[in-house]
């Protein structure tokens, strides 16, 4: 079998592969699209509508459930950069004493499922009087174990000459960090942007839990009202299920070179 043979094997398996994981999408997108009695059905083009969408934005507060959803995601970004790559950066390159107890925590903190400190975290919010505030959403998630994890596997790798030389121009470790590690981390940064952004929009156990105000809902625990009273109507479904996806799919497709590295990189080193 030649090479050109071999090749064209090749890119048919990798074809058949993208057509099997782009099908939920066109589906989702195309009846999205189309009357309800023609969901699941193909139909010429004269048949498709922005009706779905036209209903689902002006019967429901969609664009406020979305912009509780911006606000949420955005802060909780913001967080988990700030204090996921600071903590990880203390531990891969300052030598404190119980450097190495408190990344044992951090490696056995991963380990518990998230579930399991769900009911202690509400009981403490509800105490602060957080829960059913946009706060609740955003002061217990500015920080990840993994993405710390990833952090110090990341800058353990990066070559110490680097701080030697930010020491030499008179820089210490705020700067050091701020000037010179971070700039080098993009891959780091990418990688922590793009999982923190995934797993704030699609949340949906903790907004579920400390939202009980329909107004303070996020999109994907707002969306789920819609499909309790409107379960018959799969299009309107769908046409929500496009409107939750459309801002992830858009971004990973714009960073997903970046996501790759990061996540090769954080793993292999240290």
């Amino acid at each position: 079998m030649n090479k050109v043979v071999k090749k064209s094997i090749f890119y048919l398996v990798l074809c058949l592969f993208t057509l099997i994981f782009l099908y939920p999408i066109l589906y989702t997108f195309y009846n999205s699209i189309v009357p309800l009695g023609d969901v699941g059905k193909l139909v010429s083009p004269s048949h498709w509508t922005l009706e779905n969408y036209n209903i689902l934005f002006t019967q429901y507060p969609v664009l406020q459930w979305l912009g509780n959803t911006i606000v949420v995601t955005l802060a909780c970004t913001v967080g988990q950069l700030i204090v996921n790559t600071m903590a990880g950066y203390a531990i891969a390159r300052f030598d404190f004493p119980g450097r190495k107890i408190i990344f044992n925590v951090v490696l056995c903190s991963m380990m518990v499922p998230f579930p399991f400190i769900i009911t202690p975290m509400y009981i403490n919010l509800a105490r602060l009087g957080l829960n059913d505030t946009l706060w609740a959403m955003v002061i217990p998630f500015m920080y990840n174990t993994l993405y710390i994890f990833m952090a110090r596997q990341f800058f353990v790798g990066m070559p110490q000459e680097l701080e030697d030389a930010a020491r030499v121009d008179g820089l210490g470790h705020a700067g050091t960090f701020v000037r010179v590690m971070l700039p080098n981390s993009k891959p780091l940064i990418t990688s922590v942007i793009i999982l923190t952004f995934t797993g704030t929009w699609n949340s949906y156990l903790a907004p579920s839990t400390f939202m009980v105000t329909k107004e303070k809902f996020v999109l994907s625990v707002g969306l789920k009202t819609v499909k309790d009273f409107q379960f018959e109507k799969m299009n309107l479904t769908l046409a929500g299920v496009v409107v939750l996806s459309l801002p992830i799919l858009i971004m990973f497709l714009c960073l997903q070179k970046q996501f790759v590295e990061g996540v090769v990189t954080s793993g292999i080193k240290g």
